[in-house]
């Protein structure tokens, strides 16, 4: 799958990515993280479908060795949604001058994440516990990343304004979507473009080794978003901007 992308990982980073396996699958006898445990199928469902951000995102790949990343602009990154930490925990893996915050609304799951990355021993990366509105109006978070993605289900209207608060003017929100997708696109427009983006692409594909469909929505952020943005607390998804 990581050939398929042109993704080189050092033995290293296929040391980490199984070390995050193995907790994933253990930690999830105690807890609900996934419904996917099989390691085939971790590895494509969970791990390379983070990684097929390279085809929405292509600044990941402007690198050719470890000595060019030293040198590159850091890349800000919020994970909203995070979960068992995807697709935070294998971006930072593969690439590792990324600066990650992950996000999630659940304790239980930060306390997961924090064990991994210690046990992964990554740096510049951080696991935060709270609602996405809450810190989306939090001045140290607030438009203040490069990029955002998430792999969480709420519809699109009701995800850009959980997410677009959190990126820089000129930055992208980047969500993660299954392969129909245009209809949800079509009826988050407005949602969009209220909230200071602009979608500038819809990237559709097939999982490497599967034939499940995928889709990215580039949204660039070209202004900021108002301040009311996000609305309190269910407001997003019971009465999504359409």
């Amino acid at each position: 799958g990581t050939r398929e992308l042109n993704i080189t990982l050092s033995q290293r980073q296929l040391e980490q990515f199984f070390k995050y396996y193995e907790m994933l699958v253990e930690t999830n006898k105690v807890m609900n993280l996934t419904a996917i445990t099989e390691e085939g199928d971790v590895v494509a469902k969970h791990f390379c479908d983070s990684l097929c951000l390279v085809k929405a995102y292509h600044e990941l790949l402007d690198r050719e060795s470890e000595g060019e990343a030293k040198d590159m602009k850091t890349v800000s990154v919020i994970d909203v949604g995070t979960g068992a930490g995807f697709p935070g925990i294998p971006l930072k893996i593969a690439f590792p001058h990324l600066k990650v915050t992950l996000l999630d609304s659940l304790n239980k799951r930060i306390k997961f994440l924090n064990e991994v990355i210690d046990l992964l021993d990554l740096d510049d990366i951080k696991a935060i516990h709270g609602r996405a509105e809450d810190y989306a109006k939090d001045a140290a978070y607030r438009e203040k990343y490069d990029l955002c993605v998430s792999r969480a289900v709420a519809n699109l209207a009701t995800l850009s304004e959980y997410c677009l608060p959190y990126v820089k003017v000129d930055g992208m929100f980047i969500p993660y979507k299954s392969g129909e997708i245009d209809e949800e696109v079509k009826g988050s427009k407005k949602a969009v473009k209220v909230l200071g983006g602009e979608i500038e692409d819809v990237v559709k594909f097939e999982l490497p080794g599967t034939d499940i469909g995928r889709s990215f929505v580039k949204i660039h952020k070209v202004k900021n978003t108002a301040k009311k943005y996000p609305r309190k607390a269910g407001m997003p998804s019971r009465e999504p901007i359409v």
